[in-house]
This record gives structure tokens, C-alpha cells and sequence, in this order.
């Protein structure tokens, strides 16, 4: 994916999480990847553009761009400085305070003061480096975590004996460490979503943020400052409508609830059935079941209530509601499109309007639906064929030329010609039975037709009567027929003349006689 792409995919779920779900900026960094203060340039273009959440419909990508990134002006080198004394006051005087607050009313009271990365750089070297260590406080229903368990449980092959280790899911609210888990054979990104979908529908709701481990299946690049979501985790992320914050790299502390988590479902959970057999993962999983109930239903240290108790008292009535229909798993590919007109891959090919040629596109795959996108617009949508070389062509994809050909069938062109005539008729049938594919023929058949407009439909009958008799079935030889008159000549004998009477040719008689040896 190209920069440019992947830094408007960004600022859309900027825009997405600050303007259309109020998340804090710091929040809003770490769910996208980038700095904070360049979730603050963005939000501040944003405004400043008149641009809300959701975005105008029929937005493209480069209009947003070209709406959020206008030719910069040059700014003058003089630049007041802000009362630092007075800044750090008004943070601490009162929570809600924040510095992007702060640095757009100083913007506003000076425009020509610095931007907001430099204010808040100067306004750091002024209060002296210091480094913190911060109590995470979880709210009820604010975030859940969720990781993959580091032990397997083996299955086994009920037919072969064979043992695959299958993988285990885990997910802990932030507040109480209400647990989850699901067995699945692998680790692979639609094992990873499903997981997801599955953990949302056991709680009852959605949360506001998820916070995952910088895996693979989550993360394409992990990174401490800059991990990229995988786009297909992006979809569901904006499908429950919930942030995705991963975890930093390297940093346990980030994750500590799902990290107590797992253990927990370790010991508790898995070690239990170590001496258990399993024969498939619907079993595996009614035994994971019964176990990790046995976990949330125990009491708490120290309290009087379970897990199970405190979830459901203050953390699922927080919970936002879940969507109508269930994620639906898509793989992204991308693909330039051909001469053709068509999409491809997998040895299939879908039609995308004609304009589009030569274009790179990002296409969509679910089970039943393929979409084409185009700078983030939808161009094209299919249904998804089965089996190789599937082709799918709509008629509104096509040029006007191609359009012609493509309402036409072998049985509807040879119907059209016969009533021209019936040799004609019996004629465009014989050329559309030489090919393989009878779509080839249509073109040569339809000049066959075409042919009544200048010689006649009468013309045209005797000349692929002709052309039949002598085996010369092609557009070709029908028309040399036509443009040399033969049509127009005694028609050809049926049986072959007699021979010339000569004193060698014996005749039939001759055959009939007895022969007698001599």
C-alpha cells in the first residue's frame, strides 16, 4: 500500500474515532499509530475545513485530501511565547484542562505564534524532563483485552492418531478480569476476528476499546511508536464501532490485565484437563467451557462476589450494544486492472467500468461478495463465483462496442438467421459449432447476417447453400461466393455425371458377367 494511501486511511480513522466517537487524542494516538500532536494537526485541519464525522458521501480520498491540505502560507520568523507558569497552573487547576486546549486559545490570541508540536516541545524543556509511573484506573466497560495463551491443547485424530495443537484465545475486561476463552486451530487473522466477534457476543455488548498484543495476525508492523493494523482488524474495529489500542512492543505493562488473564486460564483453566484426551474442538472446547465458568464464578479475594457477579453489577450495563449481523471476515488484495476491463485473481476475473483501465485497486473479498475499491471508493461489486476461472461482467462495465456482442447467444443468433433462410440459418450454427467457446463465432456470424443488407436474403440463402454443399463454412469464403456471383450459377449437381464412353472403360456390364478361367 502506498504512503499516500495508507496516510489517508489513517486521517479517516482519525476523524472517525475524534469527531464521530469523542475519544480523547492522546487515546485516538495510540489507536492509529501516529503522534500526538499529529492527531491534533489533524483534528484542527478538520475543523478548520468545515469537515465532520460522517464524511460527505461521494468524498474521495484525494478531495479530502485536497480539503485538510491546502497550499501552506509563509509565516512570519517572530514569535511570542507562551507564560509557562501560567500553562502548568491551569493543568493542574482543573482535569478537563488539556494543552491542546491551552495551545488553541494561545494560537487564537497570537496567529502567528507556533504550531502546536513546537509549543508543547518549548513548554516540556521548560518544566524539566521527568519520568512517571502511572496506576492504570479502569473504568467499567471502557476496555477489553485480549492475547493469545502461550500453552496449546492437544487434539486428537479420532481415525489416524495424529496430535495437532490446537491454539487458545483469551480476553479480560479491564475492571474486573471477567475471562474468555476460545479454542481455535491456529493463530491466523480470521481465527483472530472470529475470536473477537465470538468474545463480544459472550459479554453482551461492545467495549470501548480493545487493546491487543502487537501480533501479526492484529498488527502488520509492530512497532513502539507506530504499529499498523492489519486493515482487515481496522474493518471490525469500525464495525463494533470500537477503538483498537495495541499494545507497545516490549511493554508488558501495557497488558497487564489480559497477561493476569492468560495465566489465570493457564493454571485454571487448561492445567486441569493436561490429563484429558480430546478428540475435536467442539469437545475440547465444552470441557474449556466448563472450567473457565468454574474461574469466573469463584469468589474474589478478598470480596464477597465472583467475577461473573461484579461483570454483570457494573461493567455490562456500560457495555454499547451489539451490532445487527456479525462480522463478516473479508481478505484485501490488490490488482491492476487490464485492458479487459476485469479484475483479477485466483484465476477469476470481475468487470469494473471501462474508464477504470489501468488502474491499481484494493479489492474485497467476503464469503459471497467481491468489492472493488478505488482510492477508498467502492467502483465495482460482484457476486463471488466458485471454482477457478469464474467471470463476472457486468453490462454496465462495458464500451458501448462490447455492449452489442454481449446480449447475444448462439441459439439467439441462430434463430436470427434463420429467418433469413434456412441454409443461412443451418450455416451461422455450423460456424458457431467450430469453436470451443461459441462466443468466438459470434462476430464471424454476425457478418454472415449482415451480408442480407447488401446482396438480399434470397442471395444470401443460395450462397450458403453453396458454401454448405462444399464445406466452405467460414465468413470468408461465404462472401467471395457472394462478391464472384456463384451464387447465381446452375446449382452444383447432386450425383456425379457419367463417364465418357472409351474402348478401356469396361462399364457395369462387364462386371456382371461370369468369369471363367482359362
Amino acid at each position: 500500500m502506498s504512503r499516500d494511501r495508507l496516510k489517508m486511511r489513517k486521517i479517516k480513522e482519525v476523524l472517525r474515532l475524534r469527531l464521530g466517537l469523542g475519544m480523547s487524542a492522546r487515546n485516538t494516538a495510540r489507536a492509529c499509530g501516529i503522534g500526538y500532536g499529529t492527531v491534533i494537526d489533524y483534528d484542527y485541519r478538520a475543523k478548520s475545513a468545515g469537515v465532520g464525522w460522517p464524511l460527505p458521501e461521494g468524498l474521495s480520498e484525494p478531495d479530502l485530501e485536497r480539503l485538510l491540505f491546502p497550499e501552506s502560507k509563509v509565516k512570519s520568523e517572530g514569535r511570542p511565547v507562551s507564560d509557562w507558569n501560567r500553562i502548568r497552573a491551569e493543568l493542574n487547576a482543573k482535569k478537563s484542562v488539556t494543552l491542546a486546549l491551552l495551545w488553541q486559545e494561545y494560537k487564537k490570541a497570537e496567529p502567528d505564534g507556533y504550531g502546536y508540536s513546537r509549543w508543547v516541545e518549548l513548554y516540556r524543556l521548560w518544566e524539566g524532563s521527568h519520568s512517571y509511573t502511572m496506576v492504570q484506573r479502569h473504568r467499567p466497560g471502557e476496555k477489553l483485552y485480549v492475547d493469545f495463551v502461550g500453552e496449546t491443547l492437544p487434539i486428537t485424530n479420532p481415525e489416524t492418531g495424529e496430535v495437532r495443537q490446537a491454539q487458545v484465545f483469551a480476553a479480560a475486561t479491564g475492571c474486573w478480569q471477567y475471562l474468555f476463552a476460545r479454542v481455535c486451530w491456529t493463530q491466523e487473522l480470521r481465527n483472530w476476528l472470529d475470536c473477537h466477534a465470538l468474545a463480544f457476543e459472550f459479554y453482551g455488548g461492545v467495549f470501548e476499546v480493545v487493546v491487543p498484543d502487537n501480533l501479526k495476525a492484529g498488527v502488520n508492523k509492530a512497532c513502539r511508536y507506530e504499529p499498523v493494523k492489519n486493515p482487515a482488524y481496522a474493518e471490525l474495529a469500525a464495525h463494533y464501532d470500537v477503538v483498537v489500542l495495541p499494545a507497545r512492543a516490549v511493554k508488558p505493562k501495557d497488558k497487564a490485565k489480559v497477561e493476569n488473564g492468560v495465566q489465570q486460564i493457564e493454571h485454571w483453566v487448561l492445567a486441569p484437563l493436561r490429563h484429558r484426551t480430546f478428540f475435536s474442538l467442539e469437545e475440547a472446547q465444552e470441557a474449556v467451557d466448563v472450567e473457565l465458568a468454574k474461574v469466573n464464578d469463584r469468589k474474589l479475594t478478598g470480596l464477597d462476589h465472583s467475577r461473573r457477579e461484579m461483570f454483570e453489577a457494573e461493567e455490562k450495563p456500560l457495555l454499547k450494544a451489539l451490532p445487527a449481523s456479525r462480522f463478516e471476515y473479508a481478505e484485501w488484495r490488490k490488482a491492476k486492472i487490464g485492458p479487459d476491463y476485469h479484475a483479477r485473481f485466483d484465476s477469476q476475473a470481475y468487470s469494473v467500468p471501462h474508464r477504470f483501465c489501468g488502474r491499481t485497486v484494493e479489492i474485497r473479498l467476503t464469503t459471497h461478495r467481491v468489492e472493488v475499491f478505488l482510492e477508498g471508493q467502492i467502483i465495482a461489486s460482484h457476486e463471488r463465483g466458485i471454482g477457478p476461472r469464474h467471470l463476472s461482467t457486468l453490462d454496465e462495465h462495458m464500451p458501448a462496442s462490447h455492449r452489442e456482442y454481449a446480449q447475444w447467444t448462439p441459439q439467439r443468433l441462430s434463430r436470427w438467421a434463420a429467418e433469413l433462410g434456412p441454409c443461412v440459418g443451418e450455416l451461422v450454427e455450423a460456424m458457431l459449432m467450430k469453436y470451443v467457446h461459441p462466443e468466438h463465432g459470434f462476430r464471424p456470424a454476425l457478418g454472415v447476417v449482415r451480408l442480407a443488407k447488401t446482396y438480399g436474403p434470397e442471395r444470401l440463402d443460395r450462397a450458403c447453400a453453396r458454401a454448405l454443399r462444399t464445406g466452405a463454412t467460414t465468413y470468408n469464403s461465404l462472401r467471395s461466393i457472394l462478391e464472384k456471383g456463384l451464387d447465381q450459377l446452375d446449382a452444383l449437381p447432386e450425383t456425379e455425371a457419367p463417364a465418357t464412353p472409351h474402348a478401356n472403360v469396361r462399364g457395369p456390364e462387364y462386371f456382371g458377367k461370369t468369369q471363367v478361367s482359362p
